[in-house]
């Protein structure tokens, strides 16, 4: 009997999720110096992180030798502090991934459903089919998620929804009232799921904590990787009911965040000003990359988070093309291969990637 004959018949089927290029290996194949290589692949802050977070960080490397305090308490309290909830209706997560992984261990058994859009963060449809459950993808119109055709997708046997607001790839997001309405609609099996990796970029985000409070079946994710700038750290947190966070506190590993992302998470949480500056640039940056594709007569997609989905074609040539450049964007699958995801950067960055892109399609013309 070989190996994989020993193995859960689920893991030899299941895909496998594929990371924006790294910096180095982008230089290394076309000759760069990492220096010379822009990312704009994964939604990073390229304005990098506070520097209450950076200190806390170079304080905690001090204790490292220690295993970091097993419940993340100290983050955890400062969390409740900030959100008007109790210390014991969050947990933490190597990064907010991790959250959707126990919600899958918590919740689905085989032949059970998940609810998702088409066009949605993919890592929630690789956690449901580790799980042996029913992945069932609702169309996506205008490339924002239609709760009532998600409403009407919901079975006996669905157990999860997610919905992420604002959307990665597309960027965009339900009104509050949309979303209010959903979750009061749900049926009582249903464990709804705010994805809000984003939700530091919008002006007003949708409020959860009301109905975690209610001790309705919700729970909302968050991360440090985004507006925080701590995506190397890999650190995130849920917030519930003291029920469900007690349910997925369960299947949660020991030790899973680590110390020094621990202490950086609280230096950027008291650091408001940084995060404000981080989100003007980013809508500054916005409307750059937004105009300046109009410009070239290509189309954008409405965006509310950190990066714009961007009609260009053939993405995957397209994006080659920016590689050959030294540019780092982020294709899409097969149901959007006409657009390229490309995050915001600093403004010399924007520059950079749309005097390209204006090169490549002067190019194609020429050719053409």
């Amino acid at each position: 009997m070989n190996l994989p004959e020993l193995a859960n018949p689920r893991i030899l089927e299941q895909p496998i999720y594929q990371p924006g290029k790294p910096i180095e290996q982008v230089a290394r194949e076309h000759g760069f110096d990492v220096g010379e290589v822009c990312k704009l692949a994964s939604n990073e802050n390229p304005w990098g992180s506070s520097p209450l977070a950076m200190e806390a960080g170079r304080q905690a490397l001090q204790a490292i030798f220690l295993y970091p305090e097993g419940s993340g308490l100290a983050l955890r309290e400062k969390l409740a502090q900030i959100h008007g909830l109790d210390a014991n209706q969050f947990i933490l997560g190597n990064g907010s991934n991790e959250i959707i992984e126990l919600l899958g261990h918590v919740f689905l058994q085989p032949g059970d459903e998940v609810v998702v859009g088409e066009h949605a963060f993919v890592v929630y449809k690789l956690v449901a089919l580790l799980m042996g459950a029913k992945v069932v993808e609702v169309e996506m119109p205008r490339l924002t998620h239609d709760l009532n055709l998600m409403w009407q997708s919901i079975t006996d046997r669905t157990k999860l929804v997610f919905l992420p607001s604002p959307n990665n790839p597309t960027g965009t997001a339900n009104t509050a009232q949309e979303i209010d309405s959903f979750v009061r609609s749900l049926p009582e099996h249903v464990v709804f799921c705010l994805d809000e990796a984003y939700a530091e970029y919008l002006e007003e985000p949708f409020d959860l904590r009301p109905y975690a409070r209610e001790g309705r079946k919700v729970l909302g994710m968050r991360t440090f990787s985004k507006i925080y700038g701590l995506a190397g750290l890999r650190i995130g947190y849920g917030y519930g009911s003291p029920e469900m966070i007690g349910l997925l506190q369960q299947a949660r590993q020991p030790f899973n965040a680590n110390s020094v992302a621990q202490a950086c998470a609280i230096g950027a949480l008291g650091d408001s000003d940084w995060v404000e500056t981080c989100r003007r640039r980013n809508r500054a940056g916005l409307e750059q990359i937004r105009v300046g594709c109009s410009a070239i007569g290509l189309e954008v997609v409405p965006s509310q988070a950190n990066f714009l989905l961007v009609k260009v074609g053939d993405g995957k040539a397209v994006f080659e093309k920016l590689l050959a450049r030294g540019i780092i964007t982020r294709p899409m699958s097969q149901a959007l291969s006409e657009f390229l995801r490309i995050s915001i950067g600093t403004e010399e960055q924007n520059e950079r990637v749309l005097l390209a892109l204006e090169q490549i399609l002067q190019q194609d013309s020429t050719d053409t």
